[in-house]
């Protein structure tokens, strides 16, 4: 199977440069109107220092935040949500959502979406090896009956998989400074291989690697000094050699389809009898939507779907494609029509 990620599914400085060199980006970003468009932010795991700014911006300049409902009127009828409206989204469900944003929220009288993962979610003090960084139950639950936060999918679990038999690297002292959620489930731990990563929701077959190959990996670790034997100049190669003969094998076509299927319906089913609230719509993990995600995210009943699209507009129209809609980066929040307002290259800094 390939090693290669589809230059669709990369962020990154390129993709951005393509996206601006495309007009993808809204014409209110370089000083203009923001005409016909509902511009939709997303925002992940925030600090007072950074939101409260930019809600402070929107208080001040008179913008209305709406949520999914509004959106999907929007986009199915046609009906708009007024002049000067705007979304906040929030993905991740990270614990700044309860300790920082919704306290500044209802202080700014403002409503945001929650795409909460609820592999990920735990009951206070519960051992989970996903629950520590992000909102608990009854925390979510607050958040939603509060009327605050909109509280929707974003999978159950979020996964990043490996999808390629060709060794890219091996879990070093580094790998643990990697985003969180950007690991690998299979990652174990230290000297592991480390295959070709890509999104659960991507078009790749899943790699199940032979653990054989793992093991020796990491009892060679283990028994060359640990954290310490990463300190070798050619610890790579010295584990590629001891890796050497590695084995597995592919999901099949059946597999990855059901698979699919089920974190989203899965997910939309878990939080909606946990949080006592339908769930219809969901955000895909990092943007990324293959074929095969998209057509279950209308065969599990969702309305609405944010899912990256290369050369796709980042706004929300009336008539656009309700399971591929694009969102904005919060940093762009103070490039909205407004006194104060900033322009696209300062608020990339």
């Amino acid at each position: 199977m390939s090693a290669r990620v589809p230059f669709a599914e990369r962020g990154g400085p390129v993709r951005g440069l393509l996206d601006l060199a495309t007009g993808c980006y809204p014409a209110f970003l370089f000083g203009g109107s923001i005409g016909d468009q509902l511009p939709v932010f997303h925002l992940h795991d925030v600090t007072r220092a950074w939101l409260e700014p930019r809600l402070c911006y929107l208080a001040e300049n008179g913008y209305r935040t709406v949520t999914c409902e509004e959106i999907a009127r929007l986009v199915r009828d046609g009906v708009r949500p007024g002049p000067r409206a705007i979304a906040l989204t929030f993905d991740d469900a990270w614990a700044s959502a309860y300790t920082v944003a919704f306290p500044l929220l209802r202080q700014f009288g403002m409503r945001a979406v929650l795409f909460a993962i609820p592999a990920r979610v735990a009951e206070p003090g519960a051992a989970s090896a996903f629950a520590t960084p992000f909102v608990t139950w009854p925390q979510l639950r607050e958040l939603q009956s509060s009327g605050v936060f909109d509280v929707q999918s974003h999978t159950r679990t979020h996964t990043m998989m490996f999808c390629s038999d060709a060794i890219v690297d091996f879990v070093s002292p580094d790998f643990y400074r990697e985003p969180l959620l950007n690991r690998p489930q299979e990652a174990g731990g230290l000297g592991t291989p480390l295959y070709t990563r890509r999104s659960r929701m991507s078009d790749a077959r899943r790699f199940h690697a032979d653990e054989s190959a793992a093991d020796r990996c990491r009892q060679h670790v283990t028994a060359h000094g640990g954290t310490a034997f990463f300190q070798r100049p050619d610890w790579r190669h010295e584990l590629r050699a001891v890796a050497n003969g590695i084995s597995g094998s592919f999901e099949s076509d059946a597999d990855r389809q059901a698979t699919i299927r089920a974190e989203l319906a899965d997910g939309r089913a878990i939080l909606s009898e946990r949080i006592a609230s339908e769930v219809r719509h969901v955000a895909m993990p990092w943007g990324i939507s293959g074929a095969v995600a998209r057509d279950a995210v209308e065969a599990t009943g969702h309305e609405l779907c944010f899912a990256e699209q290369p050369g796709r507009r980042r706004s929300v129209r009336a008539g656009d494609d309700r399971f591929h809609l694009m969102r904005l980066n919060g940093n762009f929040i103070t490039c909205l029509p407004g006194r104060g307002r900033s322009w696209f290259f300062s608020a990339v800094r």
